[in-house]
């Protein structure tokens, strides 16, 4: 039988990508993803239900995928993708809307960088709460749900299960981070592709079960696919190549089956404390079906391929909105890390201080004390926080943003690293990730870099004179404008991997790598921070004074941000009716940053 093609698909990407009102021209405009234009019928029920035996005639495959694509339904796939990491109007990552959903406090809390202004007094130190700021990340998941849902819910998907099961992989990913962000979303409403209040709150835990629960079956549906008929595989294949796809390098099923696999082993890693018997389950039987072990299976977006701009050089250096934390700053110089030499920039103009010594312009690499209390204003004659460290960009009278390191630095979804740091992790707690501690630890510093693997790599330089540190240096960090906010390193660690060491240390040094590892993606350097207090940061200032209140744990870091969606009446009842009851944390009486997630538990030891 000739084999028949889908219509005139090959040339519509990006143009499949749905059309957004959402508009970032400031800085201040809020990230809303219910704004993405949807259908005006909405489908629902059935977006979970996978039916990978099922196998169509040729005929009635091809039926189903011309009317999935007359609904631009692979348009909104890739759309949905790229708002898994600040995507705008069906693009790549841009600068506003990763702004909202990373910049103006995941990546603060992480330790990796300060907000440096106060935006009108919205955002006044690290820990204030601002809900137009802090409801970012939700939008992003909203505008997930908005252009995979229709599509999971239609009765033609079930003609192609493998390309269903990849919008549900979409979908649980972004969730996942929503759960550790928020604590709870309501995942479950949105699953059934409700769109209009009231909406119900799930538990953080029974989401991660169902997710989990959901992993397990696309692992069936992705494997049986090599069972499948050719002329159907060469379809499936076909569109992942051309108009699906685009976060994967190889664009293909076993990429996404060693996704999936991805997300189970980091679910599994937060869920130790909780449920350590489950956590254990899940990681080994994650590593047994195949997560990514070398680079060319990473999931990611690549600048150098993509063809955009890192979007947090525009946010550092041009916009002068976010700037170097001071922790990260005594962990490079502490450790002697390679990115201290040339990921970050010197201050770009004269600190006048009231009192003591004016820093001239390029003198040092300088960090902002989280928690410091802010000004207005984006140049440094004004706000001399400004002046702070943003990153290096190359020496060329050409745009200086489209060069420089960063500049073509990936935004990963699942990179390689993390999944030797999760395994060398996992090793230590004698659980079977198919290789040792050591070898996991030391693969996992070699493959951290920030810089894009198709361009030239600096990482490699120094990496080999980095894993020989067997303690860290002695380091003060300095306030030019406040010497209050001094502070000696805390870090006393080395990097170099020794038996010797005991648990706590070796934990302590694993999860120290793997935050230049994760570098500057806040989500997973937050999440591992709550869970092991490492790697060790500098107390967060002025953190009683400028938060919701209700700070619980002196020294330690934000819990979790409020529950989203609230600041109308719909709004705020579902969150009293079924937010607050599903945080699951003792003493809970209200929506409060101290409040943690369900796996966090911070009384709790990591031995």
């Amino acid at each position: 039988m000739k084999t028949k093609y889908i219509k005139a698909f090959i040339g519509l990407i990006p143009a499949l990508g749905m059309a957004s009102c959402m508009d970032f021209d400031t800085p201040s405009d809020e990230f809303t993803g219910s704004q993405v234009e949807v259908e005006t019928d909405v489908y629902s029920g059935t977006a979970d239900s996978i039916g990978y035996r099922r196998v169509p005639t040729e005929e009635g495959l091809m039926t189903a995928l011309n009317e999935l694509q007359e609904k631009q339904a692979w348009g909104q796939y890739c759309t949905a993708q790229y708002y898994l990491r600040g995507g705008k109007d069906g693009n790549g990552p841009q600068e506003h809307a990763y702004q909202y959903v990373y910049s103006l406090h995941i990546d603060n809390y992480a330790g990796y960088f300060v907000a440096d202004q106060t935006w009108g007094g919205k955002l006044v130190t690290t820990y204030s709460y601002n809900r137009e700021f802090c409801d970012g990340p939700y939008g992003a998941f909203k505008a997930v749900r908005d252009n995979v849902m229709n599509t999971l819910n239609r009765p033609q998907i079930d003609s192609v299960p493998e390309l269903k099961a990849i919008g549900l992989l979409i979908f649980d990913y972004s969730a996942q981070e929503m759960v550790d962000v928020y604590g709870s979303v309501p995942y479950g409403d949105f699953l059934a592709n409700k769109m209009e209040a009231p909406f119900t709150f799930d538990p953080g835990s029974k989401i991660y079960e169902t997710i989990i629960d959901h992993i397990d079956t696309l692992n069936a549906c992705f494997k049986h696919f090599e069972l499948k008929p050719e002329w159907y595989k060469n379809q499936v294949n076909m569109l992942l190549g051309g108009a699906v796809d685009r976060s994967t390098h190889d664009r293909s099923i076993a990429s996404w089956r060693r996704f999936a696999n991805s997300l189970k082993l980091r679910m599994a890693m937060n869920c130790v404390k909780v449920m350590p018997d489950k956590a254990k389950k899940w990681a080994e039987e994650a590593v047994a079906e195949g997560v990514v072990t070398t680079t060319d299976q990473e999931i990611a977006f690549d600048e150098m391929t993509s063809w955009f701009t890192n979007p947090l050089v525009q946010i550092a250096n041009n916009w002068n909105d976010t700037k170097l934390n001071a922790s990260m700053e005594s962990l490079m110089f502490s450790l002697d890390h390679p990115y201290k030499e040339y990921i970050f920039a010197k201050n770009n103009s004269t600190i006048s201080p009231k009192d003591g010594e004016v820093i001239a312009p390029n003198t040092r690499v300088i960090g902002i004390r989280a928690g410091a209390i802010m000004t207005e204003g984006q140049v440094a004659e004004v706000n001399p926080y400004c002046a702070y460290s943003a990153f290096k960009l190359d020496d060329w009278d050409a745009d200086p943003v489209f060069f420089g390191v960063m500049s073509q630095a990936p935004t990963y979804l699942i990179k390689v690293s993390e999944m030797e740091f999760i395994r060398a992790e996992g090793a230590l707690r004698n659980w079977e990730m198919g290789g040792d501690a050591k070898t996991f630890y030391e693969n996992g510093i070699r493959h951290a870099q920030v810089e894009s693997r198709y361009s030239q790599s600096y990482y490699g330089d120094y990496v080999d004179d980095y894993m020989t540190l067997e303690a860290a240096k002695p380091y003060n960090y300095v306030d030019p404008l406040d010497p209050r906010n001094n502070h000696e390193s805390v870090t006393k660690i080395g990097v170099a991997w020794n038996d010797s060491d005991t648990k706590e240390v070796m934990l302590e040094k694993i999860m120290t790598q793997k935050f230049f590892s994760s570098f500057p993606y806040g989500n997973l350097a937050w999440a591992d921070l709550r869970r092991t207090g490492y790697p060790k940061i500098f107390p967060v200032i002025n953190a009683e004074d400028y938060s919701d209140g209700t700070y619980k744990y002196p020294e330690e870091v934000i819990r979790r941000i409020p529950l989203p969606g609230g600041g109308s009446s719909e709004g705020d009842a579902d969150i009293a009716n079924s937010g607050v009851p599903a945080l699951q944390f003792d003493g809970a009486d209200g929506d409060f940053q101290y409040a943690p997630v369900f796996w966090d538990k911070p009384d709790t030891p990591n031995f």
